[in-house]
């Protein structure tokens, strides 16, 4: 029974030891590198409270401010049951329609109504030059749900800071409209 006793303890005593080996020690380096992630993922999510106050205040200029002068691809994709239903509506729609920033800028300056789109669940993927942000959304319009699904931007860190280069989104308007 003695021995048993030493030996519990001299295990004990040895857990600090074996559990603070097993704790990773981040480098300056590595310090220094998530750091820099977090400043990036901050800065990326200030673009998004940008773009989402622009298109409150009707400001297309401002929202066409923060995607790269050249980028053209807004990609509205219908999934497969809301395109069932527009299909149905018309032999003619499409599954895939693709726009520009400038027509949803000059949209947003233009519209009566009042946009205020939220989203959810979002992730971040960055390295810092360029990012992938994933979230849920529902697109508001005078205070109904206009539009829901899933979106992406595709993000580059420019010299003057985070440009939008691409949005693509899938689509699931309400059943009644």
């Amino acid at each position: 029974m003695l021995k048993l006793n030493n030996l519990a303890l001299c295990a004990l005593a040895l857990l600090p030891i074996a559990t603070s080996a097993q704790t990773p020690v981040m480098s300056a380096a590595q310090t220094q590198t998530a750091n820099g992630e977090r400043a990036d993922e901050a800065a990326i999510e200030q673009v998004m409270n940008q773009y989402h106050a622009a298109i409150l205040a009707h400001d297309g200029t401002a929202l066409s401010g923060l995607f790269l002068p050249d980028a053209n691809l807004w990609l509205n994709v219908l999934t497969d049951s809301a395109y069932a239903r527009a299909q149905s509506k018309s032999a003619t729609a499409q599954k895939v329609r693709v726009s520009n920033y400038r027509d949803f800028a000059k949209l947003v300056s233009t519209t009566t109504k009042s946009f205020d789109p939220e989203h959810g669940n979002l992730l971040i993927h960055t390295d810092g030059t360029i990012a992938a942000v994933y979230f849920d959304f529902v697109f508001n319009v005078d205070g109904k749900a206009n539009n829901r699904g899933s979106e992406t931007w595709q993000l580059v860190k420019a010299a003057d800071g985070w440009r939008i280069a691409s949005i693509i989104y899938s689509s699931v308007p309400p059943t009644q409209q």
